[in-house]
């Protein structure tokens, strides 16, 4: 039987992880606020690096932290939403398949060599989930405000051989995501030493 100071340790422990998971999952929200035009899109095509925090949580916790934040995120940001909580739906399913890809590998050994490995992977991933997704939910989104035709050629002014939906989704999302899933990783690789003992509740 657990003895009563290992109890106040797991809780303690619990109490820490849902702590630092609310802290991340607030920063998370900011961070989608400060958006950035993706080269060769159009003005409505827009980034963030909202999916840090995630992805330290994973990291840090576990890939159901990851998860968790990415879905305290999306739903503060239904409250402005402007697509009827579809685009927040679309966010929460390619954020959460790329944190929680990384964080089931690097789980499985927590090395360097390993969180790079699950970090490539993630990003990889994240662009085949995105291109899915914006395939069959955010471009009949975008069809609702601007036809087709239209939607296809502000995608083709800035790659000439963009011809049609599908051509969007593999010249641009799939790209897109993969090379934001590994900026997204090299920044969490250089703080997450830093904020590792923050995170885990060690002295510095």
């Amino acid at each position: 039987m657990k003895t009563v100071a290992t109890q106040k340790r797991t809780f303690l422990q619990n109490v820490r992880i849902l702590t630092m998971t609310a802290v991340l999952s607030a920063i998370f929200f900011v961070l989608a606020f400060f958006e950035f035009p993706v080269p060769l899109s159009p003005s409505f095509a827009r980034m963030d690096l909202s999916d840090l925090p995630a992805l330290i949580g994973a990291f840090a916790y576990g890939p159901m932290s990851g998860i968790l934040i990415e879905l305290v995120k999306n739903a503060l940001q239904l409250l402005t939403s402007s697509t009827g909580g579809i685009g927040e739906l679309a966010n929460f399913i390619i954020g959460s398949s790329f944190v929680v890809t990384a964080g089931l590998i690097y789980k499985s050994h927590k090395t360097k060599k390993t969180a790079m490995i699950a970090c490539l992977i993630a990003s990889v991933t994240m662009g085949i989930v995105a291109s899915i997704v914006n395939y069959f939910i955010l471009l009949p989104v975008f069809e609702a405000f601007m036809p087709l035709d239209q939607l296809i050629a502000s995608f083709g002014e800035f790659i000439p051989f963009i011809k049609t939906k599908l051509d969007i989704v593999l010249f641009n999302a799939f790209p897109f995501n993969v090379l934001k899933g590994i900026g997204i990783s090299i920044v969490t690789m250089l703080l997450y030493k830093r904020l590792s003992p923050i995170l885990k509740g060690r002295q510095m």
